[in-house]
């Protein structure tokens, strides 16, 4: 028997839907920068993700990392792959939201016990059936193979497309032992060591962290201009 199934967080983009609905925003790039910590925050905690579906999460996190960097940092610059995923992101999480939306209308009418529903426009319509002349079970199988021959097979993904980047703890630790050694650093000399434009942005959002939490002070004396970390005590 067809089910229903509309349990919370059956997998990431019914995750980030749910934390857009609840602080009622529409789906657009801004509000899913807004969510993106809190969606972070769900898989850090959440140990019970099945394996299998925690490379779904994992992509989705990615792309709103990259969507809230941005929002963060305007003149970073994104590749066109990169543009693409985005873009792809809000259309599959519209598109999550209608199916979504029918499925609790289903649920309601199946709520009703009624199991058969009415075409009203149809009524009145007699029902024709004109098979071609001389069709035979050749002519079927025929016609069957050629719908099988056009369906695209799903493509295997290469095992080296999956690499491992630094995380956010990792970025903050290697600051914290920087600013044991010395009373001062600055942002270029933490992201020079960086080996691709990801890990960048995690020294950004990790610097960002810490200063949340008042374990170092930043300054800046003008826009685009050096950005000076400190440690608290000493700061100018």
């Amino acid at each position: 028997m067809f089910k229903v199934r509309l349990e919370k967080f059956e997998g990431p983009l019914d995750l980030l839907l749910e934390l857009i609905e609840d602080q009622k925003l529409d789906i657009s790039r801004l509000n899913l920068a807004k969510v993106a910590d809190d969606y972070l925050e769900f898989i850090r905690a959440n140990e019970g993700i099945d394996l299998e579906n925690l490379a779904e999460f994992v992509t989705i996190a990615s792309k709103i990392i990259l969507i809230k960097s941005q929002s963060i940092l305007p003149t970073i610059e994104i590749t066109p792959e990169e543009e693409k995923e985005i873009v792809d992101l809000e259309n599959q999480l519209r598109e999550y939201q209608r199916f979504k939306s029918a499925a609790e209308k289903i649920r309601e009418m199946r709520e009703k016990k009624n199991h058969s529903f009415s075409r009203d426009y149809l009524l009145g319509v007699s029902a024709i059936f004109s098979p071609p002349k001389n069709v035979n079970i050749f002519d079927l199988k025929k016609a069957f193979l050629k719908v099988i021959s056009e369906i695209i097979l799903p493509e295997k993904l290469p095992e080296e497309s999956v690499r491992a980047i630094i995380t956010l703890e990792e970025k903050i630790e290697e600051l914290q032992n920087t600013l044991q050694k010395k009373v001062e650093t600055s942002f270029r000399e933490l992201s020079d060591s960086a080996k691709d434009k990801i890990e960048v942005i995690v020294a950004f959002l990790a610097m960002l962290e810490m200063v949340k939490q008042r374990i170092i002070d930043v300054e800046q004396s003008e826009i685009f201009e050096e950005i000076r970390i400190l440690k608290p005590q000493i700061r100018t």
